[in-house]
């Protein structure tokens, strides 16, 4: 990187850090103006003998950063139904859904479909089961290194600040994602259990690529490489050392490729995940962690999974809280192997901002990311071999 692309860096990262500090706190006012925004309850009715209630989510982000032509903000919404019928006997009837729109930049893991998540869901003392569009067991128990906000992290990030000709986000190609997810929202099987003695075991099955909610009714994209029968199991684990809580996770999933060419194969996905939170006291706590990710699908993508070919991904962050304030770092790496035909990426993403939790629903988070893409053969939409982007922004989340 040249100066004066070292010097613009520079002042992008320091105009995020400023605004953040500034916007927070004028947002904040101080701890009685916090307490005066009204928390936002969810919606509750009574349909006969069931109950409805209503989340969802709204977020926006502001930005700035060093590619041309970007748009500069960015947004979504998810609407959170779910209806529900609790028997004297313990046991629960669901239905649930999460309806979500968005522009390019925030369509997240599941690719911008309106109906992220339709199932159907049982839960007894024995825990719950899952059928429909849903998420896989090893992605439901993950955990890893703490985050300020987690739509805008790097790890599995909601809302990227990069747009790539074509409209669709710089992150698409090859995002950084440590949690096991090879079955993504297609429809399942799916079981979680209770957490009992600190521990929390879950397991999915998915038969096909389908995303229409029900499983085995179409076995997805007429793709070679489409995966099927794809299996999940994870595990997570918390316990106390004195004033430190450990929780630690594992997941795995194995699934069947159809309609292969060469070295083309059954995705297998693995991961592994560990956070310590250190309560000092009454006001301040601290947070380490990380988590890490093995693929034979390139660049995480189930398709295109390959005998020999490895796609890792490392993730690791630190954060402080100090009442409503919340502030840490974060780096991520990322490398895509290169089997034939395809080359090889590497990432690496470095990240620091800091938020203010107005209340149970509000939070705003200021900050700065750089990502830096490079390949071995081929070249990026800028025309060269290295792709180096970096942003300031700010982002509020409403969660209900």
């Amino acid at each position: 990187m040249t100066r004066l692309g070292f010097q613009k860096s520079n002042q992008r990262a320091l105009r995020g850090a400023g605004a953040a500090l500034i916007l927070a706190g004028l947002a904040a006012g101080g701890p009685a103006m916090a307490l005066d925004i009204p928390s936002l309850p969810q919606f509750q009715a009574e349909i006969g003998d069931a109950q409805l209630s209503v989340g969802g989510t709204a977020s926006g982000a502001v930005f700035d950063s060093n590619l041309k032509g970007q748009p500069g903000a960015s947004g979504s919404a998810k609407l959170m139904p779910r209806l529900h019928r609790d028997y004297d006997s313990g046991l629960s009837l669901g239905l649930n859904a999460t309806l979500a729109v968005s522009d390019p930049l925030s369509q997240g893991r599941y690719g911008g479909d309106f109906f992220e998540k339709l199932f159907g869901e049982v839960r007894t003392g024995l825990g719950r089961v899952e059928i429909g569009q849903t998420d896989g067991a090893g992605y439901v128990v993950a955990a890893g290194g703490p985050k300020v906000d987690a739509q805008v992290s790097l790890d599995d990030p909601q809302t990227s600040f990069f747009l790539a000709p074509g409209r669709h986000a710089v992150t698409d190609m090859f995002a950084l994602r440590t949690s096991v997810g090879a079955s993504s929202n297609y429809a399942k099987f799916a079981y979680v259990s209770p957490a009992l003695f600190g521990a929390q075991l879950a397991l999915s099955f998915t038969p096909n690529q389908g995303k229409q909610v029900l499983p085995f009714l179409t076995a997805g994209p007429d793709v070679p490489g489409r995966q099927a029968a794809i299996w999940e199991a994870g595990m997570r684990y918390s316990t106390d050392f004195g004033p430190v809580s450990l929780t630690g996770y594992g997941g795995v999933a194995e699934g069947r490729g159809e309609h292969k060419l060469g070295r083309q194969e059954g995705v297998s996905d693995l991961g592994a995940g560990l956070r310590a939170d250190y309560t000092v006291n009454d006001d301040l706590s601290l947070s380490l962690g990380g988590s890490y990710r093995h693929s034979n699908a390139y660049a995480f993508d189930i398709t295109r999974s390959f005998d020999g070919a490895t796609t890792r991904a490392l993730h690791v962050s630190a954060a402080a809280t100090y009442g409503s304030w919340v502030a840490g770092v974060e780096y991520g790496n990322a490398v895509a192997g290169s089997p034939a035909g395809l080359a090889r990426l590497g990432l690496n993403g470095y990240q620091a901002s800091i938020g203010y939790v107005l209340n149970n629903n509000w939070q705003i988070t200021g900050g700065w990311q750089r990502l830096d893409y490079a390949r071995s053969s081929g070249v990026f939409f800028n025309g060269g071999p290295r792709l180096d982007m970096d942003a300031s922004f700010l982002h509020l989340n409403l969660h209900v």
